[in-house]
């Protein structure tokens, strides 16, 4: 019951979508009947085209995403651990992470050209800044008391890093990710859009310049749906993640 009232305003939105359209309030160009979308949704995936297009974008989301994570991780926790790093790159982070990530797109063409590379590139160097922040403030919010015990016990400090440092840094560490991963999905359709040969946003972009509304629709709706999916998936890894913080 819960669960049906958390996501009623999805089903009203739905029906008044529905309804504006049919009861033509709103112009079909501008906004086609939702039926007419799943029908177009329908016949994307008979085609094989939402299919092939799907499996090209999650894959250049995929590989960015976990690129931008495993070094996003390295560098803040480095960042946070050790001075030098710190030193070395805090300027360049304070500089880049305000910087609209789609400004990159031009930039990663000119060096990757209009294929995978350059979309995988993007993804990477706009995710790994949240990852790195997260990073960073969880090993720098590590408790004191925690470190000065480890170290008073002869713990080297890599072990300090591994059993102590770490651990602290996990919840900000996550919540850093989960803004990447919502930002793969931002920065992947805006550089299809914009440069690619197929993908979703390739796809979007065709079929709205072929005038394909109710399909152009259908394939926004499926990139939010991948979206939403991917959050509440990562939302569920995270609670089981950090299980062991609610069981002591």
């Amino acid at each position: 019951m819960r669960t049906l009232i958390r996501y009623l305003p999805l089903a009203l939105l739905a029906a008044a979508w529905e309804a504006a359209a049919r009861l033509h309030l709103v112009s079909s160009l501008a906004l086609p009947p939702l039926t007419d979308v799943i029908g177009s949704w329908i016949e994307l995936i008979r085609d094989g085209e939402l299919l092939v297009n799907g499996l090209a974008s999650l894959y250049r989301a995929a590989v960015g995403l976990a690129l931008a994570v495993v070094v996003g991780a390295l560098l803040g926790v480095m960042m946070a651990w050790f001075r030098p790093a710190n030193t070395l790159l805090s300027p360049l982070v304070e500089i880049f992470y305000p910087l609209p990530k789609s400004a990159l797109i031009p930039v990663t063409v000119i060096w990757l050209g209009f294929g995978d590379g350059s979309k995988i590139l993007l993804i990477f160097l706009g995710c790994m800044l949240p990852v790195t922040i997260g990073a960073f403030n969880g090993a720098r919010g590590s408790e004191q008391v925690l470190v000065w015990s480890a170290r008073s016990m002869g713990a080297s400090r890599l072990r300090m890093l591994w059993d102590v440092v770490l651990p602290s840094a996990m919840p900000e560490l996550l919540n850093g990710i989960r803004t990447a991963l919502a930002l793969s999905f931002i920065l992947l359709v805006s550089s299809e859009l914009i440069v690619a040969q197929k993908g979703f946003g390739y796809l979007i972009g065709s079929l709205g310049a072929n005038g394909s509304y109710d399909a152009m629709y259908a394939v926004v709706l499926t990139v939010a749906f991948l979206g939403f999916a991917a959050d509440r998936l990562y939302l569920a890894l995270t609670r089981r993640a950090l299980a062991w913080r609610y069981d002591t």
